[in-house]
């Protein structure tokens, strides 16, 4: 089955790029492209895509706002990956807690936001590693408070070095590499944490490990 893929950006020029790349893909079929985030939110309700790519600045709703309502709708689908000119952190933060299950600049690569599109109808995650690992050090300080979250269960000392790689912004597969183990055991390990974390994505898990002190350098 094809994953499927709704683009809102209010850039014609952006839409019809994002399309060209996405379809050139056999695995992916782009149903729809739109230019607002009214029309997003349309667009998710009629076509039910795997996937939103979302920009953040549109006319209406702008895309953080969309990513707010769908997540509060309590469903799975779609999963959104945010893909926007603006690297500023208070954007990377907001659309990452509010539920988006990557972040792309528009400059990445058309590989890049490939694997992206792919990672999230999967339920992984895929964010540019350089925002990843600078957002959050840089707002781990201000962001640690009494209240963070506990685990349901401790974590394993294995399940912590597994989330102190991704604190690092590495994908599944350099994970596995420098622990020397299997991908799927990477991948195990990252479920047992969302669970027990109540994480909604891989995000949030290396969000609470800067929260927390777990993360490389801190603690």
């Amino acid at each position: 089955m094809a994953i499927t893929v709704v683009i809102a950006d209010d850039q014609e020029m952006v839409r019809t790029g994002f399309r060209m790349i996405l379809e050139s893909q056999s695995d992916i079929e782009v149903l729809a492209d739109v230019v607002d985030g009214e029309a997003a939110l349309d667009a998710v309700r009629r076509l039910d895509p795997d996937v939103l790519l979302l920009d953040i600045r549109m006319p209406r709703l702008d895309g953080l706002e969309v990513t707010r309502r769908l997540a509060a709708g309590g469903t799975q689908r779609p999963r959104i990956v945010i893909v926007t000119t603006f690297d500023l952190d208070e954007y990377v933060h907001q659309a990452l807690h509010g539920g988006a299950s990557g972040f792309l600049l528009k400059d990445a690569s058309p590989a890049m936001l490939v694997e992206a599109v792919r990672a999230a109808a999967v339920g992984d995650s895929l964010v540019s590693p350089a925002i990843t690992v600078r957002l959050l050090r840089d707002m781990a300080p201000a962001a640690r408070r009494p209240e963070v979250r506990r685990p349901a269960e401790p974590l394993t000392e294995r399940e912590r070095e597994v989330v102190r790689c991704l604190a690092r912004g590495l994908t599944n597969a350099e994970i596995a590499s420098t622990l020397f183990v299997s991908l799927s055991t990477v991948k195990t390990h990252l479920a047992n944490v969302q669970a027990k974390l109540d994480a909604r994505n891989r995000v949030e898990i290396a969000a609470w490990a800067w929260e927390s002190g777990l993360a490389p350098g801190e603690g």
